[in-house]
């Protein structure tokens, strides 16, 4: 059977004139003018051939049809807004706010997030940068990503890829020989920064050459610019390998002295609650860290690496 339904906009306009009893009133809520709801009115009162309204000098007053038809457009129009809001709210993103360090985000986060909103195209996610301990009562975020050795107490933590920490350098640093031992680092540039806990100093002890005096100091503020130094071919810097994998197995960077004194640490992401949006986060940053390790013990196997980075 086809609907016969009144001018819709006409109903609108009655339902808000018969709510204030004003056609002023209606005309404000609806942002139309005084004439506009007369006219439409006018229209519906046409369409259903009674009167909806008495007018008079002073007042405007409903007609008995106009209370028992008032009581049925403002329950018919409370039900379409409550659908149109719930069918809103299911189409609107769920926001996943995500804290990381500045290089992690720059160099690794964001080149694979292409993959979780893939998976996920209802979850928007918002990155924002920053290497301050974790305090997500003080803090609009819901996952944060920090290095450490050890998780933090008291939140969901999820551990998802190795950090190996090695000397990185242009590969033409290694031409005629000139970088095959710690001892080499006498000859070269130190790239430092002051973001991360990696000392130089720590690493020469470790490699044995405790009171090596190099060439020349590079210091930077941020990771990411240390790193670039290093591309550009200034110096030997201290950072995690798989920030520079792909670079590394391009042939553009180099570890000079493969697996000699590396450094491990754990990469957690920590919320402060659990649901089913963050456990989805969780799941595709689990299998991008484990990808990202395997692509690690793949090259360094084929590299010779005496020992393999694995987790610890």
């Amino acid at each position: 059977m086809t609907r016969k339904l009144p001018p819709l906009n006409a109903v609108r306009a009655f339902e808000a004139a018969g709510r204030h009893v004003s056609f002023t009133k209606a005309a404000a809520e609806l942002s139309v003018t005084h004439g506009a709801v007369s006219r439409q009115v006018a229209l519906l009162e046409s369409w259903l051939g009674t009167p909806l309204f008495r007018r008079t000098a002073s007042q405007l007053l409903l007609t008995d049809a106009g209370r028992s038809y008032l009581g049925e457009a403002t329950a018919v129009m409370d039900r379409l807004a409550v659908a149109s809001m719930h069918l809103l709210d299911q189409a609107t993103p769920t926001a996943l706010t995500v804290n990381a360090p500045p290089t992690f985000t720059m160099r690794w986060l964001i080149a694979r997030m292409s993959g979780f909103q893939r998976k996920r195209p209802d979850v928007e996610i918002r990155l924002t940068t920053s290497l301050a301990p974790i305090n997500f009562q003080e803090h609009a975020y819901d996952i944060a990503i920090r290095g450490a050795h050890e998780p933090i107490q008291g939140c969901v933590s999820l551990p998802f890829m190795t950090e190996v920490i090695v000397p990185l350098c242009h590969s033409d640093l290694l031409e005629g020989g000139r970088l095959r031992e710690p001892e080499d680092l006498a000859g070269q540039t130190l790239i430092n920064y002051v973001t991360e806990p990696y000392a130089w100093s720590d690493w020469l002890s470790q490699a044995g050459v405790p009171d090596l005096k190099p060439v020349g100091q590079l210091k930077f503020e941020q990771m990411y610019f240390a790193l670039q130094a290093a591309a550009e071919g200034l110096g030997v810097v201290l950072v995690p390998l798989f920030l520079a994998i792909d670079e590394i197995i391009a042939g553009r960077l180099c570890t000079p002295f493969g697996s000699r004194a590396a450094w491990y640490r754990t990469y957690f992401a920590y919320s402060s609650c659990s649901n089913p949006v963050i456990e989805s986060f969780y799941d595709w940053l689990l299998k991008e860290g484990r990808d990202t390790e395997k692509s690690i013990c793949t090259w360094a196997e084929s590299a010779g690496w005496a020992e393999r980075p694995t987790r610890r």
